[in-house]
C-alpha cells in the first residue's frame, strides 16, 4: 500500500459495487450498472472514482430516458453513458476540485467547475464527497451526466 497523506479519500472494507448497493441513494445506479454488465469493473481493483447520480438524479431523466437505456439493444449507449461516470484512480473531492476537464473512462473530458462551497462536473452538482471504497471513491451528483455523441 502506498502511503496516504491527508488529502487521500478514506477506505472502506466494501467495493465500489458493494457501496453502491448499501447506499438507497444509489439503487437506479446499481440497476444500470447491473444492466450494463459494468459490476465485474467496478469489483475489480481499481481504483476508481465514481460519481454516482442518485436515484433522485436518473428521475430528472426525460420520461423514457432510463427505460430505453435499459433494453438490450441499447446496452452500448448504457455502457457510455455510465463509463462517463466514472474517472481513472482514487481522487479525493480535494483532488477533483484541482482538476479542469478530466478524462473519464468513456473516453471524454467532463468540466469541473468549483464555485464557492459547490463543486460540479459535467454540469452536475457534487452533493456528498468521499464515500469511502475498498477499490475507489464515491462522489454523490443529482444529475446523470451524458456525454455528447459524436
Amino acid at each position: 500500500m502506498s502511503n496516504h497523506d491527508s488529502n487521500s479519500p478514506p477506505v472502506s472494507p466494501k467495493n465500489l459495487i458493494d457501496t453502491v448497493a448499501s447506499n438507497d441513494s444509489f439503487q437506479t445506479l446499481g440497476k444500470a450498472l447491473e444492466a450494463a454488465e459494468l459490476t465485474h469493473v467496478l469489483k475489480g481493483s481499481g481504483p476508481y472514482t465514481v460519481f454516482a447520480p442518485t436515484n433522485a438524479a436518473f428521475e430528472k431523466l426525460p420520461m423514457g430516458t432510463l427505460e430505453n437505456w435499459l433494453k438490450p439493444e441499447n446496452k452500448a449507449e448504457l455502457i457510455s453513458v455510465l463509463k462517463y461516470h466514472v474517472l481513472p484512480g482514487r481522487t479525493s473531492a480535494v483532488e477533483v476540485e484541482k482538476l479542469t476537464a478530466p478524462t473519464m473512462m468513456q473516453g471524454q473530458a467532463a468540466s469541473v467547475r468549483k464555485d464557492g462551497d459547490k463543486l460540479s462536473i459535467g454540469g452536475a452538482n457534487i452533493t456528498q464527497r468521499d464515500i469511502a471504497s475498498s477499490n475507489g471513491v464515491i462522489h454523490a451528483i443529482d444529475t446523470v451526466i451524458v456525454p455528447t455523441k459524436h
